[in-house]
């Protein structure tokens, strides 16, 4: 990873894949919305949460990076876990969005990630006021550890983005 410039190592072709519906065969997939709120000045909040990394970071995700916002073409290590027992993510930001109604970005993995695929968090002004985060992804596994925890990795990251939703929520409302 070179703070200078984007790493162009992605690990599956179909970079950008998140943006639409739906989502490339051969992946398991992912798409979950939560609500965080209502009115712009949540939006405004919670979209600021995501793209400073501080949504990830209030789960208890470290993330290590050269850039304080989320900027295409970005690299990215995500960590999990403590210590010896950290598992390392890494990743780069294939797509950025900045728009009226819709704030997020997605990252793609790299070489040493446990996955390959996408992911995207996306937030929501709704046309009635409400505000909502999407969490979009297609993974599959990359490494035999992955390969061996099989159906408990999409329970993970279900479960992974109904905590980002709720830990927005208490961003956005700070």
């Amino acid at each position: 990873m070179s703070p200078t410039g984007p790493v162009s190592r992605l690990t599956y072709p179909e970079t950008g894949a998140t943006r639409q519906w739906p989502l490339p065969d051969g992946y398991s997939h992912l798409r979950v919305s939560v609500p965080v709120g209502r009115g712009p000045d949540t939006f405004g909040a919670a979209g600021q949460a995501v793209m400073d990394w501080r949504m990830h970071r209030a789960v208890g995700v470290s993330v290590r990076c050269w850039e304080p916002t989320a900027v295409a073409g970005l690299p990215v290590v995500m960590g999990l876990g403590v210590g010896r027992l950290r598992l390392r993510a890494p990743c780069q930001v294939v797509w950025t969005v900045a728009e009226e109604t819709r704030t997020g970005f997605a990252y793609g993995t790299l070489p040493g990630h446990p996955e390959r695929g996408e992911e995207s968090f996306v937030v929501s002004l709704e046309p009635d006021g409400a505000v909502v985060l999407t969490v979009t992804a297609f993974s599959r596994p990359a490494v035999w550890y992955a390969r061996a925890a099989g159906p408990l990795v999409p329970l993970f990251q279900r479960a992974y983005a109904r905590r980002c939703g709720a830990v927005l929520r208490r961003l956005a409302a700070a």
